[in-house]
């Protein structure tokens, strides 16, 4: 199904922000990273971190990108990388603990309507706080009360050669 233009630039501008973070990150690699998380958000995201790798197709890597811990195509299965700078592997996955929140980046709920439908419909059953998203972007305030199983069932619903068909079909000239 057509995402139609909105949609479409609305990712661009997505990307766009990851890829600044990337140019800014201040963390060594993901263990800097997780060094420099507050205490009291660690275990949170430190089991978000657990889920995400547990129910993560193979083929993903995990690293540091976007000033984010990142969840990617690497190059050795995807030489083209990413469309605004190539020498980027393709993103799929970012985590981030923010100043108010900690984050989920997940592209597929971005590109994919029907997955974005699903998610937002099942949030509900996971969690009896309201959901808080934007483009791609799933924020978690209370880091007591993310929904894991909800984000294991999301993380499972798309592999990489999943992930890199959909790009190329909406986001590859």
């Amino acid at each position: 199904m057509f995402l139609g233009i909105t949609c479409i630039l609305r990712l661009g501008i997505e990307f766009n922000f990851l890829l600044k973070c990337y140019k800014m990150s201040k963390y060594k690699d993901v263990e800097d990273y997780i060094a420099n998380i507050p205490e009291e958000r660690v275990t949170p995201f430190m089991k978000l971190k657990e889920t995400i790798i547990s129910n993560l197709p193979s083929g993903f890597e995990e690293c540091l990108n976007y000033n984010m811990i990142g969840y990617v195509v690497p190059h050795s299965t995807y030489p083209d990388g990413y469309h605004c700078d190539p020498k980027l592997p393709l993103p799929f996955i970012n985590i981030a603990n923010q100043k108010g929140f900690i984050a989920l980046y997940h592209m597929g709920i971005y590109a994919d309507l029907e997955l974005y439908d699903w998610f937002v419909g099942e949030y509900p059953n996971h969690s009896k706080y309201k959901l808080d998203m934007g483009k791609s972007c799933v924020r978690f305030k209370k880091v007591d009360h993310i929904p894991y199983d909800l984000i294991a069932e999301l993380i499972k619903k798309m592999t990489v050669k999943d992930w890199v068909t959909l790009y190329e079909e909406k986001f590859k000239n």
